[in-house]
């Protein structure tokens, strides 16, 4: 099992930027991929971006690519998501989560960390 804790959440205006931190311990080696996903009041939870443990492959929801930047640092088990450019839809919970096998499910995750974006 891995466990996952966000930070680096916050208030911040329309237009300005935010980093989030997931720190990941405990089975960190069987980590294959880890993930940003967020949910919105009354919204199902969506996901954000996802990075490849080994090597770096990253992906990216159509509704942040260009804006958002995930990235990760293996000696730290630290992966972050940096948002650029936000708007006031991308407030939500945001949690950090994590697999085990490609195209697995998203086992392992965080406690949330809200983001608010005011307009």
């Amino acid at each position: 099992q891995v466990q996952l804790v966000e930070s680096g959440g916050g208030l911040v205006q329309a237009g300005g930027s935010l980093r989030l931190s997931c720190a990941a311990s405990g089975r960190t080696f069987s980590t294959y991929d880890m993930g940003w996903f967020r949910q919105a009041p009354r919204k199902e939870r969506e996901f954000v971006a996802g990075i490849r443990w080994r090597g770096g492959y990253s992906w990216y929801a159509d509704s942040v690519k260009g804006r958002f930047t995930i990235s990760k640092d293996n000696a730290k088990n630290t992966v972050y998501l940096q948002m650029n450019s936000l708007k006031p839809e991308d407030t939500a919970v945001y949690y950090c989560a994590a697999r085990l096998r490609l195209g697995g499910d998203f086992t392992s995750w965080g406690q949330g960390t809200q983001v608010t974006v005011s307009s």
